[in-house]
């Protein structure tokens, strides 16, 4: 199975793709085109996630998910920090489409206060810091609780990211996997994706 496209109608989960837009540590878009994929397994888990909100009031947005090879070689140009970015020569848990960057939003559709800002390269973007306010350790502990109750794992650096358990077991794909839809330049290959944002 392949990568599976995630849009709002299908997954009920609002996406704001923070590298489509300059509002990411590299200060530009880094993706033409804010096209939201997983692969399929990591898909079904991010479901399981979504319907374990919903009872709470609250929604899942994602920040990014699948992450074309290109796009990590790009990030790690500008900041090659092992502590916040992979290595793209291991490859990224995003590069094989079985990660999720997110945050939990409530009922007036606003995120929770999650103590940081999404990239925010800082020991206080750390699960389990305590030098944040405690509504917003409650509130990365909500969401480190729905996520590993809908099967993922979390990377300890970072309270938005979560990936599946063993990611290496999965190959590192490139744009080439979206059809070149999310860093290519031809606007007539993103028509066949549909739905999204």
């Amino acid at each position: 199975m392949g990568l599976v496209p995630i849009t709002v109608s299908e997954f009920d989960v609002d996406i704001a793709l923070a590298y489509a837009t300059s509002d990411n540590f590299t200060g530009q878009p880094v993706y033409r085109r804010p096209l939201c994929f997983l692969h399929a397994d990591a898909a079904r888990l991010l479901d399981r996630a979504a319907e374990l909100a919903r009872p709470l009031g609250l929604r899942l947005c994602v920040y990014d998910a699948f992450r074309p090879s290109e796009a990590q070689w790009a990030l790690w140009a500008h900041t090659p920090d092992p502590e916040f970015l992979a290595d793209p020569r291991r490859g990224s848990p995003h590069s094989r489409g079985v990660a999720v960057d997110l945050t939990l939003t409530g009922s007036d559709g606003r995120p929770l206060d999650m103590g940081t800002a999404f990239d925010a390269f800082t020991p206080l973007s750390h699960h389990g810091n305590t030098d944040i306010p405690p509504t917003a350790q409650r509130n990365r502990l909500l969401l480190l609780g729905l996520m590993t109750a809908a099967g993922w794992d979390f990377y300890r650096n970072e309270w938005w990211h979560y990936q599946m358990f063993e990611p290496r077991r999965y190959p590192v794909l490139d744009d080439d996997a979206t059809g070149g839809r999310m860093m290519g330049a031809s606007n007539d290959r993103a028509g066949a994706q549909g739905g999204g944002t």
